[in-house]
């Protein structure tokens, strides 16, 4: 058995390798899958842009438990990839155990800032673009009261409630703000189910606009949103498409871009922290024609003039990591 095994290790590796050059990139999916429909699948679409405008082929990984971290980041770096890709804060500490073993292989995360010399960081300003959807959310609402559920009950979730809220009170400084988190382990992001039961219970306490930065947790809430006959706002992708007409827009974080920019600078990538906000289009609203129906001009101007706000520095929006409080909102 034992030797069956090793035979089965070397396979896998020879797999992973196998018709590409040694310095084909690579990327690792989080818990939930390249096809969550969010933050996993944006980074697929980052790597399938990549591919379509290179020829290029790329390795890629998913993972079914936490424990699996860091044998598929050794497994990638051992196969040759460079660099490797991984999606998600929760490698952060696997990665630094992991980089200084690989010297020669670069590595990019996503959601976290990992200090090694061959590792690139790129980080969010999520709470720009949930300000933004914020105001949209106010503007639509008619109840006056609105939701925002989160995944994982982590600061950078409440970074994106906090930014939300501070954008619903800009413009109803009376407004009531629901907030609920899906959980406190890494199962909070992909519970659906749970998703939609406490968007149905938001919906209870008033809420007929729900904001889910949820993963794969969200798409319950858009599901029961829609089923309720309330609004919701999608996250990471833009989810408009799942309910037309029922999505009022999606806070776009543009992991995608992140995944293109690192597989495109390749084995040369730039180390160090990069930082993607409103200024530089690495967070915004999407329109489509899924949710066109439901922005109306004023909402469109309003919106488009806290943008403009934000990233002349006229509007600061307060980012709930820098001190872990919110203006804005109680969690």
């Amino acid at each position: 058995m034992t030797l069956q095994r090793k035979f089965l290790g070397a396979a896998a590796v020879l797999a992973l390798a196998s018709g590409t050059a040694l310095a084909d990139p690579a990327i690792i999916y989080d818990l939930g899958g390249k096809f969550d429909k969010s933050f996993n699948e944006a980074a697929f679409n980052g790597a399938e842009k990549w591919k379509a405008e290179t020829g290029g082929t790329y390795k890629e990984l998913g993972m079914q438990s936490e424990a699996q971290r860091e044998q598929a980041l050794r497994r990638l770096a051992e196969a040759g990839a460079n660099p490797v890709v991984m999606t998600g804060f929760a490698f952060g500490d696997v990665l630094n155990k992991v980089a200084p073993d690989f010297p020669d292989t670069k590595f990019a995360i996503i959601d976290m800032v990992v200090e090694q010399p061959n590792v690139k960081s790129v980080v969010f300003n999520e709470h720009e673009g949930s300000y933004l959807v914020g105001v949209m959310a106010a503007m639509a609402s008619k109840t006056g009261t609105v939701g925002f559920i989160g995944g994982m009950d982590i600061p950078l979730i409440r970074k994106f409630g906090c930014g939300y809220a501070e954008g619903v009170k800009a413009v109803n400084p009376d407004a009531k703000i629901v907030m609920n988190m899906t959980g406190t382990t890494p199962a909070a992001w992909n519970d659906p189910v749970k998703g939609a039961e406490l968007a149905k219970a938001q919906k209870a306490q008033g809420a007929d606009v729900i904001y889910a930065a949820a993963g794969g947790t969200g798409i319950g809430v858009l599901q029961a949103a829609a089923d309720e006959g309330i609004l919701s706002i999608g996250v990471d992708s833009n989810q408009n498409y799942l309910h037309p007409g029922q999505v009022l827009t999606s806070m776009v974080k543009r992991v995608d871009n992140a995944v293109y920019d690192a597989f495109k600078e390749g084995a040369d990538m730039t180390t160090g922290v990069n930082v993607m906000g409103l200024a530089n289009d690495g967070v915004g609203y999407a329109m489509d024609d899924n949710n066109a129906s439901l922005v109306t001009d004023d909402m469109k101007a309003k919106v488009e003039e806290a943008a403009a706000k934000i990233k002349s520095g006229e509007i600061t929006v307060h980012d709930y990591m820098s001190d872990n409080t919110c203006p804005a909102a109680t969690f």
